[in-house]
């Protein structure tokens, strides 16, 4: 079996809550859902992963999107 770690995290209520929910939906250990969804967070390019943490500003979220779409889409 492959070495595993355990790193604790917080999480508001509701983000708790949604964790529990995708978990029980999915029939998965919340560690299950964190794991599958850090590997998929990792995979994804840095224009991805800064939208999804909020990192741009929110003034420009609408064409941020357009532009990362146009980006994966083969535009330049």
């Amino acid at each position: 079996m492959a070495k595993r770690f355990v790193v604790r995290i917080e999480l508001s209520p509701a983000a708790k809550r949604m964790l529990s929910n995708v978990s029980q939906k999915n029939g998965m250990t919340q560690v299950a859902v964190m794991s599958r969804l850090m590997k998929w967070f990792h995979a994804q390019p840095d224009t991805i992963q800064a939208a999804v943490l909020g990192r741009y500003p929110s003034d420009y979220q609408g064409d941020i999107a357009k532009l990362i779409l146009r980006r994966m889409a083969g535009e330049a």
